[in-house]
């Protein structure tokens, strides 16, 4: 089970068994103030046993790009909220730093100073470190992560010249985790901005922060996937990095040799709770567009289509006559949305937005958010093997999407005609009536499974408590129309299920399974 985890100035995402994630960062242009190339003399010379001229050499040296991109990058503390309800200041908790240096010095780390060599735990009166963030305009304004500064009291910016100057929020994204600060200075150092687009997995980025407080630290790594969809973030194409983000690296920036920002560090993926050699950080460009809502409105809008997509594997492919697997299929459409007033339905699948391919379900909601309400999306859409166009006005996401279709779904009091046996697909069915139908969401149709016996349905995936919509593209009244639509198939066909609320493909093969007229169909 995958579970987020935030705490001052850190996220992260803890897991119960490995899995395999990637994100992203390199280079996006080459300038005269680019870091400074490998020593191309130190090429190693082919020799009789080697495959031949390597193709990457040396090692860069970033000190040219950190003395030119350090003095915009912060430290961001700030004190607990202070109302207790008496008046009183609540005494600062003990933060990720302090559970750190007792973990390798002892409870005599809270007494260490500017002698020790190391950072100074905070007492009830003084800030607590939570993370990094960097300078984007001359007047002060300052990128973060929102975890960084949620629910945080007073909070101090330090900048690299060691001024202390107070900040205020000017908006927060909870769906993006970007933050937008202000304090009030002129003539600040500022970061460029790159262009994520134009990174390339395996080139080299850095980041700068103050992991445990430790202050304009520098890691670096390189590229290591992009466009990682991870839970709960369906806005962000991640990017993946190896680059070493503890906590307070959060809302720090990421670098390509440019010297150029492509990333806020955000999150890592860790069975420990450290860094364990995969990081993310939201794309820049993704940061900059909700930047300029927050400073704006001081809210974010995003676009809305209204439909529930699905990834599209091997087997679905096939059945929608694809080349390869590509593509957001879409499974449902909700009432009142631009989708559902267009020339789009279900069983579509999604191959492109605007010119930009759709390879994965997780590509399309960035790409639909990215457009403001109002303006027009273009979608290539293939539907019965054959592709189209479909230019569909987006309108702005609702404030609070409710999750599910009715919120029932799984077991439920029976209703409706019940098959007491297996079906030659391994399906005991049982109809719905108008009641159960109220419940679902549903205005028409749909059959409940409600056992699963070994046979087709059980390698399908179908469970007990989904719902059957429709098989391929007939829709299903009711359990004899399903089992009918089942024996008229001679191949895999896709079924359309209602699961927990969610509707999604499942493909099954059904051959001259149904035909034989054996069990209880």
């Amino acid at each position: 089970m995958q579970m987020l985890r935030r705490r001052a100035g850190w996220v992260i995402l803890a897991v119960s068994g490995a899995l395999v994630l990637a994100g992203c960062g390199g280079d996006d242009s080459q300038s005269n103030d680019q870091a400074r190339a490998p020593d191309q003399s130190a090429q190693p010379a082919p020799d009789a046993n080697s495959d031949g001229q390597p193709l990457v050499s040396g090692l860069p040296d970033f000190s040219r790009l950190v003395k030119k991109v350090s003095p915009a990058v912060v430290n961001i503390s700030a004190l607990p909220p202070s109302d207790s309800g008496d008046g009183s200041s609540q005494k600062a908790p003990d933060d990720a730093l302090g559970d750190w240096l007792r973990k390798f010095f002892g409870d005599g780390a809270e007494h260490s100073g500017p002698d020790s060599g190391m950072p100074r735990l905070p007492d009830s009166s003084e800030h607590v470190s939570l993370g990094s963030g960097f300078i984007i305009s001359p007047d002060g304004y300052i990128l973060t992560n929102r975890h960084v500064v949620a629910g945080a009291g007073q909070i101090v910016v330090k900048l690299n010249d060691r001024r202390q100057l107070i900040a205020k929020v000017v908006g927060a994204d909870p769906d993006s985790d970007v933050a937008v600060l202000k304090v009030e200075a002129d003539h600040l150092p500022t970061v460029q901005i790159g262009d994520p687009d134009k990174l390339d997995v395996g080139a080299w980025v850095v980041a700068i922060g103050s992991p445990f407080g430790f202050e304009t630290s520098v890691t670096a790594g390189i590229v290591s996937a992009k466009g990682r969809s991870l839970a709960d973030d369906q806005y962000v194409p991640f990017l993946q990095t190896d680059v070493a983000i503890n906590p307070g690296n959060s809302g720090g920036p990421l670098f390509n040799l440019a010297g150029k920002v492509v990333g806020i560090n955000s999150q890592i993926y860790s069975q420990t709770g450290g860094y364990q050699g995969v990081s993310f950080a939201i794309p820049i460009d993704i940061a900059m567009h909700v930047a300029k809502q927050l400073r704006t409105t001081g809210h974010v809008t995003r676009g809305w289509l209204g439909v529930q997509i699905q990834n599209v594997d091997r087997e679905l492919a096939q059945l929608f006559e694809l080349a390869r697997p590509e593509g957001a299929l879409v499974t449902q459409i909700f009432k009142g949305s631009p989708a559902s007033e267009a020339d789009i339905h279900v069983g579509d699948i999604i191959l492109a937005c605007n010119g930009h391919p759709v390879d994965t379900a997780s590509d399309l909601p960035p790409l639909i958010a990215s457009i403001a309400p109002g303006e027009k999306a273009k979608l290539k859409i293939l539907r019965d093997g054959d592709t189209r166009t479909e230019q569909i006005t987006i309108a702005a996401l609702p404030p609070r999407l409710q999750g599910g279709a009715g919120g029932a779904g799984g077991s439920g009091a029976p209703g409706g005609e019940t098959d007491p046996g297996s079906s030659a697909f391994g399906l005991t069915l049982e109809s719905l009536d108008a009641k159960q139908r109220r419940a679902l969401g549903l205005d028409r149709g749909g059959v409940r499974v409600t056992d699963v016996a070994p046979g087709p349905a059980a390698e399908a995936g179908l469970q007990a408590g989904d719902v059957i919509l429709s098989v391929g593209s007939t829709d299903v009244e009711d359990r004899q129309a399903l089992l009918d639509a089942l024996r008229q198939t001679d191949g895999p066909v896709a079924l359309l299920v209602l699961r927990d609320g969610v509707r999604l493909y499942l493909p099954m093969q059904t051959g001259d399974t149904g035909k034989s007229g054996s069990g209880g169909g």
